[in-house]
């Protein structure tokens, strides 16, 4: 999932190390508490709820071994197959490609690379996930991964960064190094943040986790801000009004974003502000060894003290160690249970199923029955505009680019923003006798569509033409050993797209999918089938939406089943009437 890096919030130069001031910053920074994911638009501790010793809640003893259909193995599926299990139900997992869904980690192959380098992998999907995404880490932490600093630009895992605009390139080890230019867009950039979207005091509201007054803030955001969109933002604001088009030009270039956000100009304004306010686009992690592991290895992480199962069931051991092939039908039966219609033409029936993957599914892919959602939620489920994705990988010997030129003394090769056909190329140094990977070129929208009619090799050509007329003289294609790797997420039919990109005016469709698992009053023909993922959340492209959605409909599942939270422990739904979103007027 996208997990963009503001180049013009977290690269103002700190204090030089080791003075009184960087200690200073240093120990205020330490005292206060974290931004983390809560909220904006529902603050609820996941994290806190998870981490509670009585649990999450049970369901009755009579429930117990109970199916529920589990309609997609992604880091959703995965999340809400493990803590069903653990409350005693049996999920039954449907995937149509791979445990993984848009976490997907692939190894290199062709290198004659011994097995003990599998883990040298390139990231199609999530890459690289913010610390403040604590519901996300919990599990990670769980089974017990490792993560590293991601090479973000301007950050010391990268080492150095280059930004190459209209033929002009500038190298750089921080936004000082860079022209006043930037300088001038950050400081717009801030500066706007704050007097027009009380960024302050959202922040602070939520390291306090205050949820009375993040929510008195960030209503009156919504309500003002849903029509709007994120280039009106920056055109229309003071700061970058009293400054050139030049300015704005490099802000969508490389100012805020992976090879610039000028591919989200259209998106509404509160999407933007929720990636900043919760701390999204700074301090980023990769997982050691590919991403993937995280929803695998909740497939195979086998239960202890879990209800109704002996110590050591998995999710995989549930499910004869493989998931059911790809759902075809949803339908309500005779009996009024949910009929699941699978590849294999099997039909299952579930007293409730979850569906996890991208909403488009539901009429291009799966037979689904109207009856089963309202005509308005239809309306946002189809209403969902999906954003195009590219990325090509290369495997190369060594982490060659930290050799350095001695005709300038910089590094050969560095994390690259550009407006040239790459948009944004990253360096993953596995360690110093060990293969390197580079992102040779991440893009999205028009310049993914780019990409879209060419086979793997023709991009790799592509990239590193447009790599050549920054490193000229660099010979890239003598350092790549084994095969490239690519993805086009919109050419997938199991995902027709990246992620989301919620419109101006999109915030009543997002508000409808979100509460979905709310079903208390809903009619019967449509209760019993939840739906989760990150393009059920506010927080799209952001694994960490896609976490608490899942553990929405867990807690929806459990409420179907009589069950309840444990006490004391208040879960999503015990506290939605409080706490949910905004409804804004129809």
């Amino acid at each position: 999932m996208r997990a963009p890096v503001s180049l013009c919030r977290m690269t103002d130069a700190p204090p030089a190390p080791g003075t009184a001031a960087a200690a200073e910053a240093a120990a205020a920074e330490a005292a206060l508490p974290p931004v983390t994911m809560f909220g904006p638009d529902f603050p609820f501790g996941y994290d806190d709820w998870l981490a509670n010793p009585a649990g999450i809640g049970s369901v009755p003893e009579a429930r117990h071994g109970e199916p529920v259909a589990i309609i997609g193995g992604g880091i959703a599926g995965m999340v809400a197959a493990y803590e069903l299990m653990n409350l005693g139900l049996r999920p039954v997992v449907y995937e149509g490609a791979r445990i993984g869904g848009r976490l997907r980690s692939v190894p290199f192959s062709g290198s004659g690379r011994d097995a003990e380098q599998t883990d040298i992998v390139a990231e199609l999907g999530g890459m690289r996930f913010p610390v403040s995404s604590t519901t996300l880490y919990h599990y990670v932490d769980l089974l017990s991964l490792d993560s590293a600093p991601f090479p973000n630009p301007l950050t010391p895992a990268s080492g150095s960064t280059v930004v190459d605009l209209e033929g002009e390139t500038f190298y750089a080890r921080s936004l000082d190094d860079l022209p006043p230019l930037f300088r001038e867009v950050a400081d717009a950039w801030d500066s706007a943040l704050d007097r027009i979207l009380h960024l302050g005091g959202l922040q602070s509201a939520i390291r306090d986790r205050d949820a009375s007054r993040l929510k008195e803030i960030w209503n009156a955001l919504v309500e003002a801000w849903d029509d709007r969109s994120f280039y009106e933002f920056v055109a229309s604001s003071d700061e970058f009004a009293n400054l050139s088009f030049r300015h704005r030009e490099v802000f969508g270039q490389v100012g805020f974003g992976t090879g610039g956000w000028d591919s989200d100009f259209a998106n509404t304004m509160l999407e933007i502000l929720r990636v900043v306010v919760t701390n999204c686009d700074t301090d980023q992690r990769l997982i050691v060894g590919g991403a993937e592991q995280v929803p695998r290895g909740l497939w195979a992480r086998r239960s202890r003290g879990a209800a109704h199962w002996p110590d050591g069931t998995s999710v995989a051991s549930l499910n004869d160690g493989e998931p059911r092939p790809s759902v075809t039908r949803l339908a309500r039966g005779a009996d009024g249970r949910l009929g699941v219609t699978d590849e294999s033409g099997e039909t299952r029936h579930y007293e409730a199923a979850l569906v996890t993957c991208q909403s488009w599914l539901l009429t291009t892919q799966i037979q689904t029955d109207e009856s089963l959602f309202s005509q308005k939620m239809w309306m946002a489920l189809d209403r969902t505009r999906y954003m195009q994705s590219s990325k090509t990988f290369v495997m190369v010997d060594r982490p060659f680019w930290k050799d350095v030129d001695p005709a300038t003394g910089r590094d050969v090769m560095s994390m690259t923003l550009t407006d040239r056909l790459t948009r944004g190329t990253y360096l993953f140094d596995n360690g110093p006798d060990r293969p390197g990977v580079i992102c040779l070129t991440y893009s999205w929208m028009s310049d993914a569509l780019k990409m879209l009619p060419h086979p793997v090799e023709r991009r790799v050509e592509l990239a590193l033409e447009a790599l050549g007329h920054i490193y000229p003289g660099l010979d890239i294609r003598s350092h790549i050993v084994g095969d490239p790797i690519t993805v086009s997420w919109e050419d997938d039919p199991h995902f027709l797209g990246a992620f989301k990109g919620a419109l101006p005016g999109h915030y009543r469709y997002n508000q409808r999918m979100y509460a979905h698992f709310m079903q208390q009053g809903t009619p019967d023909a449509e209760r019993g089938l939840f739906i989760a993922g990150d393009d059920v959340s506010f927080t799209p492209a952001w694994a960490e939406g896609a976490v608490q959605t899942s553990l929405n409909a867990v807690w929806g599942i459990m409420n179907h089943f009589g069950g309840a939270s444990a006490p004391g422990n208040p879960g999503p739904g015990d506290v939605f009437d409080e706490l949910g979103p905004i409804a804004l007027p129809e």
